[in-house]
């Protein structure tokens, strides 16, 4: 890490304190340079949160090459919202520790493990969860899209289950087999807000030891606020479900 690039952390950091600093790093021909970048989350002693403008804006100058954010009167660990962003960004990520002055590198993990990840909205939720199946199993990869916490409370808002799955490849079918994405609708919600893949009666995972066993049928999934499991999928589940999508792959 180059000194005036610590420097200019240190600087913003400072700045921002007590709420936290973020901003990209971009590259310029044979250098780097640090962009400073508004911290636009509703509690900026948390967390932060880069406007998209703003993000457009620093690509227009060059190629992003890494995202920055101070902890205020923290250590430079990462959050599991750090480690979650970093690996849905594909960035090196970099974590001041102020005022304490401690900085730290974290890259993005590949692979992340399907089990008991924890819950991150937008990085580690229940599309990702399934998104990443796909692609460890079948190869799959799908454009990553934005999606807002709480965008199914409000009939407003578009249904995104509903509004992309055609363009993801998928179709409906009647009957769930291996590999079926479960569509369902949890708690006090106006749109389908939850999905699972239906694994059938193997509950084998890629690279994993799923520790799940009995004649299933099983049920991969990530609900809000808990680690990402696998249960047997029928009664409340069976009933929640909206519509069972099957992708094209498997058509």
């Amino acid at each position: 890490m180059q000194k005036r690039l610590i420097k200019a952390f240190s600087t913003h950091a400072a700045d921002a304190y007590p709420g936290e600093a973020c901003g990209l790093v971009i590259q310029q021909g044979n250098s780097k340079k640090y962009i400073r970048c508004t911290n636009s989350s509703a509690d900026r002693t948390e967390q932060f949160r880069i406007p998209p403008e703003e993000y457009a804006a620093a690509e227009d100058l060059g190629e992003i090459v890494g995202v920055f954010h101070s902890h205020p009167d923290a250590t430079s660990r990462p959050s599991p919202a750090d480690l979650a962003m970093c690996c849905a960004s594909g960035l090196p990520w970099w974590i001041l520790s102020w005022p304490e002055g401690d900085l730290r590198e974290i890259l993005p993990e590949p692979n992340t493990p399907l089990l008991k990840r924890p819950f991150v909205h937008g990085a580690w939720d229940c599309w990702q969860v399934c998104a990443d199946w796909y692609k460890r199993e079948w190869g799959l990869e799908f454009e990553a899209f934005q999606r807002a916490d709480g965008w199914w409370e409000s009939a407003e808002n578009a249904s995104l289950y509903e509004a992309n799955y055609e363009g993801a490849g998928f179709v409906r079918v009647d009957r769930p087999q291996r590999g079926d994405l479960i569509v369902m609708q949890v708690g006090r919600t106006v749109h389908p807000n939850h999905a699972g893949i239906y694994l059938g009666t193997d509950p084998a995972l890629p690279g994993e030891e799923s520790g799940t066993f009995g004649p299933g049928p099983f049920m991969l999934h990530h609900m809000y606020g808990r680690p990402s499991e696998i249960l047997v999928f029928g009664g409340p589940w069976a009933l929640r479900t909206r519509y069972i999508l099957r992708h094209e792959k498997a058509v």
